[in-house]
């Protein structure tokens, strides 16, 4: 069994990301810029912004966050989204989810600039991502996708089960792979066997947020596993949606939680910001 060293491979992309920012700025003086809205009190939330926050200040971007009251109108949201969208010095807007319950998320996303998406939730970005053309992909299915590439795991022909349907992650996950001539099958809460997917699949890629949710004989010998979950549990530590212990020993790769796709994920949005402040040129 080998781990699929997330973080290790995040500091290499942050580290090409830091370069890229330094020619960016003696060359062409640009300086990319990444803005963030925040909206209430989410524990998990601000903790993910802390975190991507800290990830632009390493690498030399211009960051700003918009923290908002859990009361503000959606009205005032979309007025914040716009006069990003027509700052010059922003390349990025990133909407931290889920929102307060009185918004419209598909609304406020839609309300991004496309070419400032760098989420990749933007229904523009999803179509060209969809049919392979060039856009902005969401960070955490791109960052599986880096880790294959990283690996040499070779996705053609495979049968990869993607366990949840999110538009956040199992369906952008799905696309990207298919796209990379994998044979996909997408599993849910309504699945009625999960087991007799996952069993057979050659890779299995999970992010639904239960704990322990892959058991070992839902694994077969030498599957790969890619374990998006990421939960708090009763004693503070954090795990994934595989039960490692047991379904590491079968397994031929595996991502630990935490270090393995969490990572991934902003060295993809600041690789994402980047692109777009290359865009611009």
């Amino acid at each position: 069994m080998q781990l699929i060293d997330g973080k290790a491979l995040a500091n290499k992309v942050q580290a090409t990301v830091s370069e890229e920012v330094t020619k960016l700025k003696q060359e062409k003086n640009i300086v990319p810029g990444l803005a963030v809205v925040i909206v209430g009190d989410d524990p998990a939330s601000h903790a993910y912004v802390k975190m991507k926050a800290k990830a632009c200040e390493k690498v030399g971007f211009y960051s700003i966050v918009h923290k908002m009251p859990e009361t503000i109108s959606q009205d005032e949201i979309i007025e914040i989204i716009n006069m990003m969208n027509d700052n010059p010095h922003i390349h990025g807007i990133l909407v931290q989810l889920p929102l307060p319950k009185h918004i419209d998320t598909d609304r406020i996303l839609e309300v991004i600039d496309p070419k400032k998406d760098v989420d990749g939730f933007h229904a523009y970005n999803v179509g060209r991502m969809v049919t392979g053309l060039d856009s902005f992909v969401a960070c955490t299915p791109l960052g599986v996708m880096k880790m294959f590439e990283a690996y040499d795991i070779d996705l053609q022909g495979k049968d990869v089960c993607v366990v949840g349907a999110s538009n956040i992650v199992g369906k952008p996950m799905a696309s990207l792979l298919l796209n990379a001539d994998a044979t996909v099958t997408i599993t849910h809460i309504f699945t009625k066997d999960l087991k007799a997917h996952t069993s057979k699949a050659d890779i299995v890629v999970v992010g639904v947020g239960v704990p322990g949710l892959i058991k070992e004989d839902m694994i077969k010998e030498g599957a790969i596993v890619i374990d998006i979950g990421i939960n708090r549990i009763a004693d503070g530590s954090l795990v994934g949606d595989v039960d490692f212990e047991p379904v590491s020993k079968k397994c031929s790769y595996i991502t630990p939680v935490p270090g393995g796709v969490g990572p991934m994920t902003i060295a993809m949005l600041l690789d994402n910001t980047l692109k777009s402040a290359k865009q611009g040129l």
